[in-house]
């Protein structure tokens, strides 16, 4: 049976990371919807002409649009063995849309791993965020300090803060999370599907628990 696994989780929780490291081992692919766009976009589809006319105008990219551009992804052949969904569903709308999909293919949701991670955490780590101004480098002032204060240990680049990593933004994004993917969590949970996990703890100990969590998929008991 295929793995379709959605990763839930607040911004600075590590779930892009966690799925990454997760695929690994799954040998499935990792479908985040904000690669997909950025795919789209510089490729030029006609999915990412649609949704760029919405960034244009400042306007949330619909539903529908988000929806066709994962839905197109998961009918490729090397999904057919399933996938680690990282920034999709995050509507009760593109959840039902998924659902949907996954029905046509043969296929379902096998389980959502809830990373928790506290609003003062998540704040902590995403203000601590800094990245090289030259080749993009990420590093973390609560965890992933480079050698030298303020200088990328790859190229020698200046490091910096993004704008939407100071505290006025990340609790707006927080805002955001809990007004999106609450009803979320309570549709998964009405399935049986939702696992929650620690995400305060080291990074080995939080991928651990995913492992665990999407081996029992299916066993008795």
């Amino acid at each position: 049976m295929a793995n379709v696994v959605v990763m839930l989780g607040p911004p600075g929780s590590g779930k892009g990371t966690q799925a990454k490291r997760l695929v690994d081992v799954l040998g499935i692919p990792h479908v985040s919807s904000g690669d997909l766009f950025r795919h789209h976009l510089s490729e030029g589809t006609e999915l990412g002409r649609m949704a760029q006319k919405y960034m244009e105008r400042g306007e949330l990219v619909p539903d529908a649009v988000t929806v066709e551009m994962v839905i197109d992804r998961l009918r490729q052949p090397d999904c057919e063995e399933g996938v680690v969904l990282d920034g999709f569903p995050r509507t009760l709308t593109q959840a039902e849309a998924l659902d949907e999909a996954l029905r046509e293919q043969g296929m379902a949701v096998s389980v959502v791993p809830l990373i928790h991670v506290s609003d003062e955490e998540v704040i902590r780590r995403i203000t601590a965020r800094r990245v090289c101004k030259d080749c993009g480098a990420v590093y973390n002032l609560a965890f992933e300090r480079p050698e030298e204060e303020g200088v990328c240990d790859v190229c020698g680049g200046e490091l910096y803060q993004r704008e939407d990593d100071d505290q006025e933004t990340v609790r707006h994004r927080l805002y955001t999370y809990y007004r999106e993917t609450s009803p979320l969590i309570g549709y998964y949970f009405a399935q049986g599907l939702l696992v929650e996990i620690d995400g305060e703890r080291p990074m080995a100990d939080v991928q651990r628990d995913l492992r665990e969590a999407v081996a029992q998929v299916g066993e008795p008991g």
